[in-house]
């Protein structure tokens, strides 16, 4: 039996929400789930898979999560992260590029997964004051509509989304493993 490991950084509880709801797709045994503040506890060499969820801060991982990446030597990774804008958007494709780039030598990249997230109440008061038309982050009507969306995610559609991206990388893991037993 391969060992999984969920690591996440959770600044207002979104990506511990997913990460809990990917856990819980395991049997007894086959994975352990830890906070970033808990990640000296553990030595990685115990674990083939690990899951690396982060919120994002400035269009990359917070910086625990980017220091953490760069530990990570010889390994399968799936990252995942929240977020306040839509899940496909170029901020969000951009940020995936950004943790992958911090990653350690010889890592695979498995999948992704990424979902919209309540935005942090203080960084919403700031933007919604601001009127700068320049500042991407101003409080325009987009902007509005989008954080008013943000603040109902992760929904339980989230949830059985990363639910369901774990059983789709279970899936991609035996499916490979069974490629090169051939």
């Amino acid at each position: 039996m391969h060992k999984w490991l969920i690591v996440y950084s959770s600044l207002t509880g979104n990506t511990k929400q997913i990460a809990e709801a990917m856990y819980s797709t395991f049997a007894d045994g086959e994975a352990d789930i830890l906070s970033i503040k808990e990640i000296d506890k553990i030595n990685l060499d115990d674990y083939d898979y690990i899951a690396v969820g982060y919120w994002l801060t400035r269009g990359a991982p917070d910086k625990t999560v980017q220091e953490f990446l760069t530990t990570i030597k010889h390994k399968t990774v799936m990252l995942f992260q929240t977020h306040g804008t839509e899940p496909g958007s170029e901020h969000a494709v951009t940020a995936f590029a950004r943790a992958t780039y911090k990653l350690g030598e010889d890592c695979t990249i498995l999948g992704t997964f990424s979902s919209q997230g309540k935005i942090n109440p203080a960084l919403l008061a700031r933007r919604q004051n601001n009127t700068d038309k320049n500042d991407p982050h101003a409080a325009t009507e987009r902007n509005k509509k989008r954080w008013e969306s943000a603040a109902k995610h992760p929904d339980e559609n989230d949830i059985q989304r990363a639910k369901d991206f774990i059983a789709a990388m279970k899936h991609k893991l035996a499916l490979r493993e069974k490629y090169l037993n051939k």
